[in-house]
């Protein structure tokens, strides 16, 4: 059984944690709004562009000599896997989610004969999926702070290396902000361009657009950059859920901390009661002897 100085030190140890993990909520909270109204920012130029896009798609789906960007390059056996998680943990099982759903997709490939690929955004998902999958390792770009520039290197890495030929299939790893308590895992097709074919609202889905000057020229322009904005918008998705996954962490452990505190102070009340009752029981017995 612990001491007394051993429960009272583990209280103090225990209180001071708690401290740590409100302070952390608090800063995250704060993070959150930022990061929030970022990302949602940032989706309707994401979904309008996507829209554009895939109604100019539609009419190259299944032509030859469409870009290569929007099609492919007719091959699915090199795959490039780009994993975007957090620089940072203590944000719940928020990292750990992304790196679960890119292994089980690099294993899957790996099953069918593909060569993969992994290139890391991000230092966590690095930590997560570095031994196992060492020999497939291309390349890791830290986010210390999130800026376009991370995105259109990312992006202008990813273009050149497709250029070159040195892969035939590109796909993205993210988590999807919904709330607070809620951040889906999501693997997005950069190359060939993946787009969502049901129309965000009934504005885009009744639009009809004229093009200058070609149909074939704005693929060529606009394709590289769809591919920048889906990972920048990826990166911000990701930043909103970092912090809400890490408010929603701090808060069940501020939580457990006090449920903590409540039980050693518990246990170090009954035993100093024990203590001084042992004593009086020993001052008294010792007074009736006398």
């Amino acid at each position: 059984m612990a001491s007394l100085k051993d429960l009272k030190n583990r209280i103090a140890s225990v209180t001071s944690t708690q401290k740590i993990t409100r302070a952390m909520q608090m800063v995250a909270s704060a993070k959150l709004r930022r990061a929030r109204e970022a990302a949602e920012a940032a989706r309707p130029y994401a979904e309008r562009m996507g829209a554009v896009l895939s109604s100019l798609a539609a009419a190259y789906k299944d032509v030859a000599g469409a870009p290569q960007l929007l099609s492919g390059n007719g091959s699915d056996q090199r795959h490039l896997l780009i994993v975007t998680t957090a620089e940072r943990g203590l944000c719940g099982a928020f990292n750990s989610n992304i790196a679960k759903m890119a292994r089980a997709h690099a294993l899957e490939l790996l099953g069918q004969g593909k060569d993969v690929k992994i290139f890391y955004v991000g230092k966590k998902g690095f930590e997560a999926l570095k031994r196992q999958f060492e020999n497939n390792y291309l390349d890791k770009v830290l986010v210390e702070k999130l800026t376009y520039d991370i995105a259109d290197q990312v992006g202008n890495r990813v273009l050149d290396m497709f250029a070159a030929n040195e892969f035939d299939v590109c796909s993205l790893f993210y988590s999807r902000f919904e709330n607070v308590l809620t951040q889906t895992p999501t693997r997005l097709s950069l190359i060939p361009a993946e787009f969502d074919e049901t129309p965000s609202d009934e504005s885009t889905a009744s639009a009809s657009y004229e093009y200058e000057p070609s149909q074939e020229s704005i693929l060529e322009t606009l394709l590289p950059t769809n591919l920048k904005v889906q990972i920048f918008t990826a990166l911000l998705e990701n930043g909103a859920g970092e912090m809400g996954s890490k408010m929603t962490a701090m808060d069940s452990a501020t939580r457990n901390a006090g449920d903590m505190i409540d039980r050693l102070t518990l246990s170090y009340n009954r035993q100093r009661q024990a203590q001084i009752t042992k004593e009086l029981i020993e001052i008294i017995s010792g007074a009736e002897a006398l």
